[in-house]
């Protein structure tokens, strides 16, 4: 079981008090196997992996690496792979633990590389990330010297992989909590990094997402946001009228100088767009670890420019502002 008190005492060193009053609560609720059907089997498959210890941990590797192959026998290094295959599909890494290679979806690798040399020295930071998935990006996030990392995903899937985890690497100041930013308190200004990485297209309203993130940023403090673009000029935006490369939850895809506008509405400063790249099969793909559909039966397959609804393949930017 994790424990939660060190976040509870960070949140109130960081003035979060609101949060900190409600999260025991929130995650009590979360938590409620009545809630989720599957909930009480994730735990137990969690609950039955021995505990291991081991001194072998590379946060700071494309693969996060926690323990290596020789630590455990064949049989139990077998074993700790179907308890991990358990809880497909594993979307974000890629993960390499005690010899097994968790090869995920996302080569999310990739995008932390793209972003981690534009962004403020993580060192000594409360750092929220949004939307977080399994937490991979948070792993990336401790390695950079982060004082606390703490993602936020309400798919509790997610929130049980990072539990695996985290249970193999030990404790650490990282959390990953089943709610979503509309859970949290408006305005808490506690955070001196915040990350939304992948999130924004999904909102219903992509203002009020990025006034959310500000309300979340201590004064000063950096956003980092990762988001679907297009191509094009200033007040341009894509809006789907059914699906976007199959997805239903996509509502808005601005051009860069369109969601540069809207962050300057919100009130950010100093905004730079660092980083425009097209999303590649390579990127994201099935594999033996998540078993459906992906990117290349996403596109049209005579043309991987446009998706199979004939519009604009996926091109992901990453823009850097601060708060007031």
């Amino acid at each position: 079981m994790i424990d939660y008190q060190p976040l509870y005492e960070a949140l109130l060193a960081a003035k979060a008090d609101a949060w900190a009053e409600i999260l025991p609560s929130q995650l009590i609720r979360a938590f409620d196997d009545s809630r989720h059907g599957t909930l009480s089997q994730w735990r137990r498959l969690i609950d039955s992996v021995p505990p291991l210890t081991t001194v072998h941990r590379l946060l700071d590797k494309d693969a996060v690496q926690i323990g290596k192959s020789d630590e455990l026998t064949e049989a139990a290094k077998n074993q700790l792979e179907m308890q991990l295959k358990a809880l497909r599909p594993w979307r974000k890494g890629p993960y390499h633990l005690f010899g097994i290679d968790l090869i995920t979806e996302w080569r999310s690798d990739w995008k932390w590389n793209r972003l981690k040399n534009h962004i403020a020295p993580l060192e000594h930071r409360l750092v929220l990330d949004v939307g977080c998935g399994n937490g991979y990006h948070c792993w990336r996030m401790l390695a950079a010297n982060a004082k606390m990392v703490i993602g936020i995903d309400p798919l509790l899937l997610n929130v049980m992989q990072f539990q695996m985890v985290r249970k193999l690497h030990g404790e650490a100041p990282i959390y990953v909590l089943p709610v979503g930013i509309e859970d949290l308190p408006a305005g808490m200004k506690a955070f001196d990094t915040v990350f939304s990485m992948g999130v924004l297209y999904h909102r219903r309203s992509p203002i009020d997402h990025l006034l959310e993130l500000k309300l979340c940023l201590r004064p000063g403090g950096e956003l980092v946001l990762e988001t679907l673009v297009i191509d094009g000029f200033l007040g341009q935006v894509l809006v789907p009228e059914s699906r976007y490369a199959k997805m239903r939850n996509v509502w808005f895809i601005p051009s860069g100088e369109t969601l540069i506008s809207w962050m300057k509405r919100c009130g950010f400063e100093n905004i730079r767009l660092v980083d425009v790249s097209a999303t590649g099969v390579e990127e994201q793909r099935s594999t033996e670890w998540m078993t459906f559909n992906s990117l290349k039966d996403c596109l049209d397959p005579e043309n991987p420019a446009l998706t199979i609804e004939g519009l604009p393949a996926p091109k992901r930017a990453i823009i850097i502002a601060n708060s007031l």
